[in-house]
């Protein structure tokens, strides 16, 4: 396989196939038709794609031979199904489909020799296609059940009926596409729900900051007897399942008047968010200079005013990062919620989404709650993504 003309078809062939299935599956969701991969045209395809990638220089060349190839090895039907159906969303979907074969493989297949390939030349040209399938395969399997989640939610009874897999949205309805939503607020009382989960969420990050931030800057820097079993032993609590933990926890919150009440929630959240926080902030204050913290602590600061006028500032990434992942573990929290809470009015979103798995409440109203505990958390996790990053990879060098 260590030759230019063998190496490119076979990259072409499996490439072809990647965009067939993620292609398919889009067409059969957005549009309701009974497509499918010709399988033997999709290879067939992808080789001959991939020596134009190979040879023809000029990009709107290779497209326009890459867009008559598509329909000519396919019949004018490359999804199987005639381009009459749905004319309009075929033909985008045989314009993605040509593009989306010939611009990757060109970048695959960059500089690739029509001859026998050295081993840089091979391998390299292997990372270019798992990198672009795993781009393709990650983003499909993120994106597909969102979209499924979505296209649910906005149907009406009778349509999901109908054809449980067609997902095309029918623009005549307008903002009547948004009635489960509606209903969900009106009716369900989820807009209390997002506030305590919100507040819930708050307070989990607060309690965790004002414990955690202490404990790991004791662990990183000051020494004491147990410091370094203390250090290792942070994290076994998750070595023991929530599930394990549930029945003595019940018992006890019940026992104590804590069950059903969202100060039980505060009590118990920062338990199991405590450690981790623990386990990340320490490693980061161990990359921080002590000598900066000396010099404080020679100008007059106690070890306190070290930690806030200091430490704090300088470990902001850090978090960021931390506040950010206890935000979204108390967000999504759900065995904890689900086996205190009973009263409908202290419901947090997890639990006021499980109300709605029942068979008297329209599917959609179900996939409409997921939508809404989704999306704020996603959008959070988006705007703020940069932020964790620098937290999680901050103090891993030291110096």
């Amino acid at each position: 396989m260590k030759h230019g003309l063998i190496l490119s078809p076979v990259i072409g062939a499996l490439w072809s196939l990647t965009i067939i299935v993620c292609l398919t599956i889009l067409l059969a969701f957005s549009t309701g038709l009974p497509v499918r991969p010709i399988w033997l045209i999709s290879i067939l395809q992808g080789v001959a794609i991939s020596y134009v990638a190979l040879y023809v220089a000029n990009v709107w060349l290779g497209l326009l031979i890459s867009l008559a190839i598509v329909l000519g090895l396919s019949l004018l039907q490359p999804f199987g199904v005639p381009l009459d159906q749905r004319s309009l969303a075929q033909a985008v979907g045989v314009l993605v489909l040509a593009a989306g074969l010939f611009v990757p493989l060109r970048a695959m297949l960059h500089k690739l020799p029509a001859a026998r390939l050295t081993r840089h030349q091979f391998e390299e040209s292997i990372v270019r296609f798992l990198t672009g399938f795993g781009y393709v395969f990650f983003t499909a399997i993120v994106i597909v059940p969102f979209y499924v989640m979505v296209m649910t939610s906005i149907k009406g009874q009778q349509a999901l009926m109908l054809n449980p897999l067609d997902f095309s949205i029918d623009w005549s309805k307008g903002w009547g596409l948004l009635r489960s939503y509606e209903e969900l607020f009106m009716q369900f009382n989820f807009g209390s729900y997002l506030l305590t989960s919100f507040l819930v969420a708050l307070a989990t990050v607060a309690v965790t900051l004002a414990f955690s931030v202490p404990g790991a800057y004791a662990v990183a820097r000051l020494r004491f007897k147990g410091q370094a079993v203390m250090s290792r032993s942070i994290l076994l609590i998750y070595m023991v399942p929530m599930i394990v933990l549930a029945l003595p926890i019940y018992v006890g919150f019940s026992m104590f008047g804590l069950r059903n009440s969202i100060f039980g929630l505060l009590l118990i959240y920062p338990v199991t968010t405590i450690p981790v926080a623990l386990y990340m902030l320490q490693g980061y204050f161990r990359g921080l200079p002590g000598e900066v913290e000396e010099a404080g602590l020679m100008d007059g600061l106690s070890r306190l005013g070290v930690i806030w006028k200091i430490t704090l500032p300088l470990s902001l990434p850090a978090l960021a990062s931390v506040s950010l992942y206890v935000f979204m573990i108390a967000w999504n929290e759900f065995l904890l919620a689900f086996m205190l809470l009973d009263d409908p009015s202290k419901f947090t979103l997890t639990r006021g989404v499980t109300m709605l798995n029942s068979s008297e409440v329209p599917r959609q109203h179900l996939m409409a709650g997921a939508v809404i505990a989704t999306f704020p958390i996603m959008a959070i996790f988006l705007g703020l993504e940069r932020f964790m990053t620098k937290g999680l990879t901050a103090g891993s060098v030291k110096g």
